[in-house]
């Protein structure tokens, strides 16, 4: 019975030292600081992280052949596992105060998916699986990809109507 009484004190003791989620309170005591603007958060943060994912896996084809862009090394897998667990972060950073767009349930449902998703990618890319981190990373893109649509394909529509002239570059053929 002795054995049983400390076991249980133990687990007791062992509950109480896990680390416990804040709480209301404490979310509302943060501060948080949104100054940076989106466009730089994203082209700083969660570009540099989506291209740190996705230029190491698939294969390029240019006038050399083909490439596979797999990673050979535990350390060029390590640098997929780090792109993808900064989307992880960056899907929640998203949802912090002042950094949310209406309609908030959407942009929240896109950050939560990019969360999602990369978690499942970083896992991919853990267990070193090659065809995992190529379908993976591109479902990461199709939640980058129908996010952009909404929250800034459209409102740049609306607010500019479509580019003006031919916006692809001319291409000069080699002789």
């Amino acid at each position: 019975m002795k054995q049983y009484l400390v076991l249980a004190a133990c687990a007791v003791a062992l509950v109480g030292c896990q680390q416990q989620k804040p709480g209301a309170k404490a979310l509302a005591d943060a501060k948080f600081n949104s100054d940076i603007p989106m466009s730089e958060f994203m082209g700083h943060f969660v570009d540099p992280a989506a291209f740190m994912y996705w230029k190491n896996s698939g294969t390029v084809v240019d006038e050399k052949g083909e490439h596979d862009l797999t990673p050979t090394t535990d350390e060029g897998w390590d640098v997929l596992v780090t792109g993808a667990t900064m989307l992880v972060e960056a899907g929640n950073v998203l949802q912090l105060p002042g950094r949310v767009r209406a309609p908030e349930a959407d942009w929240n449902k896109y950050a939560q998916m990019l969360s999602d998703r990369a978690l499942i990618a970083r896992a991919a890319a853990e267990k070193h699986d090659k065809a995992a981190v190529f379908e993976e990373g591109a479902k990461v893109y199709e939640v980058c990809v129908a996010c952009h649509e909404q929250f800034v394909i459209q409102p740049d529509l609306k607010a500019n109507g479509p580019a003006k002239g031919d916006p692809l570059p001319e291409v000069k053929e080699k002789n």
